[in-house]
């Protein structure tokens, strides 16, 4: 599919000349068919028609977007044409029927260049899109699937409240069995794609409690659209660090009336959802994290040659020999580790939390340490906007934060670690 579609596209424009900055990091950190990062000829086509389309599409876009803290709803079509938002979907259901490795591959060349845009097509096409493939049922993916792979529709997963992030099972959002209906009550805080230019998105997986709220394992999830009566858009978060191409959002939940066909599996048994979910979830994050690390890598590896000082690059001064060489060592590590574990992924199944947990705890710092590093090289052309380094830092540390804080890593990690010993 990947194959014939980079031929269209190469037909269609996006094989243009890569800028030189680009270019580095396929002369520098290149890969083959058959190795961990393109395991199949489908994967080497799906990196190099994301690489084209990132550097024709999404490059020319991202300063401005981020300036704005506006999401670009066109460039969100674009992927949908190109296969890109039901990467991991059924066929049948307008997917592309991908792997981890596919998912992994598109967030990290998408964010070489703008991971706030990528972070919300993170939450539509894995905590959305993904998350209903696996566990609905086929009528539900019958009726939905097509038109958020396609882009028609857009919208995320809600999860986290104003009083539980990482305790996220003390959830107080509930639905109360009403005949043929669930009533549904609460708020839920931090919902990427919760508004879109200043509108609420079209679709969202909700979890909540289905029984009494002490019971952290009563919980179910629920599709639930826009224009059911009483969902509507509370806070707009604006002025946030970074990811400011992406919407964030408070949904509240007032009586809202969702059809007993909206719930998705079995009543009471989404935290099995919810887990499985947060694995892919996590190693995406993580191959953001790798992208935002190629990027810095080239613009300072290039910036220590071209810059002079007392008449010699930049490069040949051990201060910057210990940046490029350490953030070098460094990325490579976190993209080896991401690929392994993504190559042994089973998107299906859950019980991977020791690695996928792993991965993001490495990758997520190893990411922010890099980007550190490119401001210092770079000095005060570091910390303005024109070289980009900047942004890709300050979006970095969310990616320590979202889909579980590096604190919750270190228990889960932990725990698995040791039991059974």
């Amino acid at each position: 599919f990947f194959s014939n579609l980079f031929l269209d596209t190469m037909m269609n424009g996006f094989g243009r000349r890569l800028p030189r900055m680009l270019l580095s990091s396929r002369r520098a950190y290149s890969t083959s068919v058959g190795d961990i990062f393109n395991p199949t000829p489908d994967h080497e086509a799906l990196r190099q028609m994301v690489s084209n389309f990132v550097v024709n599409e999404v490059e020319p876009q991202a300063q401005e977007h981020d300036r704005l803290e506006k999401f670009n709803m066109e460039l969100f079509k674009k992927c949908g044409e190109l296969g890109l938002l039901g990467i991991t979907a059924d066929g049948e259901y307008g997917g592309s029927h991908m792997d981890a490795v596919a998912a992994c591959i598109v967030h990290e060349e998408l964010s070489k260049s703008d991971p706030g845009f990528c972070l919300a097509y993170l939450a539509h096409s894995m905590l959305l899109v993904n998350n209903l493939n696996f566990n609905g049922s086929e009528e539900q993916k019958s009726k939905f699937l097509p038109d958020i792979c396609s882009g028609a529709k857009i919208g995320g997963m809600c999860m986290s409240e104003p009083n539980s992030g990482t305790d996220v099972l003390a959830m107080r959002t509930l639905a109360r069995a009403d005949g043929d209906e669930y009533v549904l009550n609460g708020s839920k805080m931090w919902i990427t794609n919760g508004y879109v230019n200043g509108e609420l998105g079209d679709l969202y997986l909700v979890y909540a409690k289905t029984g009494d709220l002490d019971n952290t394992r009563d919980v179910s999830m629920f599709i639930v659209e826009k224009g059911m009566p009483g969902f509507s858009l509370g806070q707009q978060i604006n002025n946030k660090c970074g990811m400011r191409a992406s919407g964030t959002a408070e949904l509240v939940f007032d009586n809202v009336r969702v059809p007993k066909a909206n719930i998705v599996g079995e009543k009471g048994n989404a935290v099995v959802c919810m887990m499985r979910n947060l694995e892919i979830e996590r190693i995406v994050l993580a191959a953001m994290s790798v992208g935002i690390a190629a990027r810095c890598m080239d613009v300072m590896a290039q910036y220590s040659v071209d810059r002079k000082a007392f008449g010699k690059s930049l490069s040949n001064f051990g201060q910057i020999q210990k940046h490029l060489a350490e953030s070098y060592a460094k990325y490579t590590a976190g993209r080896t580790y991401l690929y392994k574990v993504a190559n042994e992924m089973k998107l299906d199944q859950a019980g991977q939390r020791l690695e996928t947990d792993g991965v993001k705890l490495f990758c997520t710092t190893m990411g922010k340490e890099v980007a550190d590093s490119a401001i210092q090289v770079l000095g005060g052309y570091g910390y303005i906007g024109d070289y980009h380094v900047e942004r890709l830092w300050r979006d970095s540390k969310l990616l320590e934060i979202g889909g579980g804080t590096l604190e919750s890593q270190h228990k889960n990690m932990t725990r698995e670690i040791v039991a059974g010993r």
